[in-house]
Order: structure tokens, then C-alpha cells, then sequence
């Protein structure tokens, strides 16, 4: 399938003025101030007045639908291709919460399957919170090595519902995830949901620190929990790591403002990035704090702390977009995807002047045009 873009105010998400972009069989194959294409019954988008990013990237959602914290009645529904569109979302990583046992690898494994059929790239952790690691193969190295979608493995720790795993029980895991990424040739990283207990990410530094496993295979969610949690994210990540705001539970400030502190603190913006938890099980609390029901965390979030941090924080767009897109990109090892170049996925998010998201392209396939979701429903 051939795709000619034109005129599009291209932020890649450096800002690269105005370009055209061909598209080829869902691959950025040139790009140029004015392209002259001579093919009958191409297909062409005049992109005039929008600014165009690369897709956005989730690498924290529950795709298959996560909770049950509070019952059966509490489980979460899956995540639905088209409000993934709606929200500028191309590229997707889904895992696995407190339950191993209802929401299992192998229906994970099907949601992946569906949502790449829709034409979204999606991939998926092995594991869940617990340190008896679920996988498809018997092995976190034998998932990394033939199951095309894993790219590491998802485990808890410093929470309640963790297995409260030693430094050495981690190491011997990640020995796997490395070892699976070699023969891979995947990057391979251990996903680390952290909770609230005070031991915070203490483990996580003796693994860098003490047995001196290279960080960038290391990869620690919800560090804006809490103020605490967060000042040892900050040097994490001044010790080389990549740290990851969840922007719609697990927080407790805006996401958006822990972005501007980390980086006041010296952070470089390359190691931030933003997930969602989206579709994570959340309790509904009345006025008195009882529990009154139960609601899923949003997917639209990142979108929203991005234009947050451009029209409240004061961050150019270009340094915003990295949060969801070349960062999640390099930390999980998705070498074609989060930037605007050829050679890369022919992924993309149009915006207007207000940062209003209006057209989503995935895979050089046109899923949303002037705020209309192109992409059928999967059921009717």
C-alpha cells in the first residue's frame, strides 16, 4: 500500500518544518520539503496546517483487562482497538497485575494477536506480580527466544501483593531476559510494578549498585506513587536508568508536574517516559473514603499530560512527544519505532494549533480522519 503525505509540519519529534512523507507497505521509505510522485490512483493526505508526530507509545497497559483486587466483580474489560486510535495510541505493551490466575498469559497473548490485526503494533511482558514467573514456554528466555511478542517479563516488588523478591532472584531472571534478548536479538528488560512500602526501589539499586547488572535492562513503573518513591526514581535515573510516570492511577501529583521537578532536579527528558496503566483496576471511594464501586484507568492520559506539559509546563512539543514516543522506543528496544524518519513504521498523530488530536495514522494505514475513527468496532 502506497500513502503520500503532504504538507505536514513534521515533529519527529524533533521539529523538522515542513515535509512530505511517502509511505510504502507501512514503512517511511522518503521524505522531503516537496516530493514529486508520479504514481496513478496514489492516495494522498494534505496534512496543511497540522503538525504530525510519531505514534504514541503505551509500554503499561492492560489490554486484556486487569483488577479483581475486589472480587470477580471487580475484574476490568479489555482494551478496544478504536479508543486506542482516539487517543493517538499505535503502539502498545500489554502485561499481566496481581492476577496470573483468571487474566492468563496465553488470553494476553490472544489480545496481542487481535489488536495487530486491527493494524496496532502490540507486544506484551511475561510475568505478573509474583516472582513465580508465568510464561508461555516454561522460561522467561524460552518466551524471549519463540514468542515473537514478549520483549521481557513484568514482576512486582516493594507492595503488599508482591513475592518481596531478594536481589539474587532477580539477577537470575534477568540473566534470562539478557540472554533471551541475544538470541532474540531483542533488548530484553525486567518491568518492575512498584508499590507504596518503604523499601521502595532499595532492591532495584543493589542490583545496579552491587552486582552491577547493566541498568538500561531495567525498567521501573508508577515511580510517581508517591513523593518518596519518586526522589529515588530521580537517582535512578541519574545513574543511567529510564523511569516511567503512570498518568492515570498511581500518582500523587500531576504527572506532568513530576516531569518539570525531575528535570529542575537535572534529569535529562530522555530517561522519562509516560504509560497509562490503562484498564487497571481502581476502587470508586465516596465522600467518607468508602468504597462505592469500582472504574478502570483511563487510556487517554498520556495524550493529555503531554499537552499538559506543552501548555502548562512550558515544554516545547518536541520535548514533550519524547515521553511517548523515541524514549518508550529506545527503553523497550523497538528499534522502527517512536521517531519520523525513513526506515521507520509509518506511524503517526496529526495535531491542530490547539494540540487537538485530529487524524492517527498506523502502520501507513489511515485509522482516524478529522477526529472520525476509520477502524470498524470489533463487535456489532
Amino acid at each position: 500500500m502506497l500513502l503520500l503525505i503532504k504538507n505536514a509540519r513534521v515533529y519527529a519529534p524533533e521539529p523538522l518544518g515542513v515535509q512530505d512523507i511517502l509511505i510504502a507497505n507501512g514503512t517511511i521509505v522518503q521524505m522531503d520539503t516537496h516530493l514529486e510522485v508520479s504514481i496513478k490512483d496514489l492516495p494522498i493526505i494534505d496534512a496543511e496546517g497540522k503538525r504530525v508526530s510519531p505514534g504514541l507509545i503505551d509500554q503499561h497497559i492492560h489490554i486484556a483487562g486487569a483488577g479483581g483486587k475486589d472480587g470477580f466483580s471487580s475484574l476490568t474489560p479489555e482494551v478496544q482497538a478504536a479508543d486506542l486510535v482516539r487517543c493517538g495510541c499505535t503502539t502498545t505493551v500489554g502485561l499481566l497485575g496481581t492476577d496470573a490466575t483468571i487474566k492468563s498469559l496465553p488470553m494476553l497473548y490472544g489480545k496481542v494477536q487481535a489488536l495487530r490485526s486491527s493494524g496496532l503494533s502490540t507486544y506484551m511482558y511475561s510475568g505478573y506480580y509474583g516472582s513465580d514467573t508465568v510464561t508461555i514456554t516454561g522460561s522467561i528466555q524460552g518466551d524471549m527466544v519463540y514468542v515473537e511478542p514478549v520483549l521481557g517479563f513484568k514482576i512486582a516488588i516493594a507492595d503488599i501483593r508482591s513475592s518481596y523478591p531478594t536481589a539474587m532472584e532477580l539477577v537470575r531472571k534477568l540473566r534470562e531476559v539478557r540472554t533471551g534478548g541475544l538470541l532474540s536479538q531483542k533488548k530484553g528488560i525486567m518491568h518492575v510494578h512498584l508499590g507504596a512500602l518503604k523499601s521502595g526501589m532499595d532492591v532495584l539499586f543493589e542490583l545496579v549498585e552491587s552486582y552491577h547488572f547493566p541498568i538500561k535492562h531495567i525498567s521501573p513503573t508508577h515511580v510517581g506513587r508517591t513523593k518518596d518513591l519518586f526522589e529515588q526514581a530521580i537517582r535512578f535515573a541519574k545513574l543511567g536508568g529510564m523511569i516511567d510516570i503512570t498518568t492515570a492511577a498511581s500518582k500523587y501529583t500531576d504527572p506532568y508536574k513530576s516531569v518539570i521537578y525531575a528535570i529542575d532536579q537535572g534529569v535529562p527528558i530522555d530517561r522519562l517516559t509516560f504509560s497509562t496503566d490503562g484498564h487497571a483496576g481502581l476502587s470508586a471511594f465516596d465522600s467518607e473514603g468508602a468504597v462505592i464501586g469500582f472504574t478502570k484507568a483511563a487510556i487517554d492520559r498520556n495524550l493529555a499530560e503531554i499537552q499538559h506539559l506543552v501548555r502548562l509546563g512550558g515544554l516545547p512539543m518536541e520535548e514533550a512527544l519524547k515521553l511517548n514516543t523515541t524514549n518508550p522506543a529506545a527503553n523497550l528496544g523497538l528499534k522502527n519505532k517512536g521517531r519520523i524518519a525513513p526506515g521507520f513504521d509509518a506511524d503517526f498523530c496529526f495535531f491542530d494549533e490547539q494540540l487537538q488530536l485530529t487524524d492517527v495514522i498506523a502502520m501507513g494505514k489511515p485509522m482516524m480522519r478529522d477526529g472520525e475513527v476509520l477502524l470498524k468496532p470489533d463487535f456489532v
